[in-house]
């Protein structure tokens, strides 16, 4: 049966509503995540199954790409499990930017340090040209480091310190945080996240 508020909700941020809504967590299968597309194929969210199935059941949205090892069974029928769904109408969303905050850093270096490469030790963020010399909180100039890699380079440019980095920093999309939020990424899912 569906939540009264979905059948009885007539305002036309339904679709919004329900894939980007946080709601109770749902233990089990139901959990199961399933990437969103907007009209045009472009990566929106990742909601939970049971989300999908209801903006299925509700016509606003249709499957993509179904899980053939898997089905949602209710008393009655059997509904094929969806990996990728695609909403029936265009979503305007405002440009998704990513908010530049510790976490978010750590998460666009996998929680590897950027001098060393390791992550099995306490990591910090470490600005590349130092805050102590006018160096900007930027995407840019801020990296992971260990603690070790961070105190050896001090108040030191990389290149003054004879460190180098592993990657230069950038600012990441969004799109690369639906990918980071998912532990083990959804085969199926790579060709609407552009990594095919």
């Amino acid at each position: 049966m569906l939540p009264e508020c979905i059948l009885l909700n007539p305002s036309e941020n339904l679709i919004k509503e329900i894939v980007f809504e946080r709601s109770i967590p749902v233990n089990g299968k139901l959990n199961s995540k399933v990437l969103v597309l907007n009209n045009s194929y472009e990566p929106l969210s990742i909601c939970s199954i049971r989300k999908a199935f209801i903006l299925l059941y509700l016509g606003k949205a249709e499957p993509v790409v179904n899980d053939e090892r898997k089905n949602l069974h209710s008393v009655s029928r059997e509904y094929p499990w969806p990996s990728v769904i695609r909403i029936n109408r265009f979503i305007k969303l405002p440009y998704k930017k990513v908010i530049l905050t510790r976490k978010n850093i750590l998460r666009r270096d996998s929680f590897k340090c950027s001098y060393c490469g390791r992550s099995d030790i306490p990591l910090t963020v470490d600005h590349v040209f130092p805050k102590a010399r006018g160096g900007d909180d930027t995407w840019e100039n801020l990296i992971t480091a260990c603690t070790v890699c961070n105190n050896r380079k001090g108040d030191r440019t990389p290149e003054e310190a004879n460190m180098k980095l592993l990657s230069r920093p950038f600012k990441p999309s969004h799109i690369l945080f639906i990918k980071n939020v998912v532990s083990r990424l959804d085969e199926r899912w790579k060709p609407y996240l552009y990594l095919s």
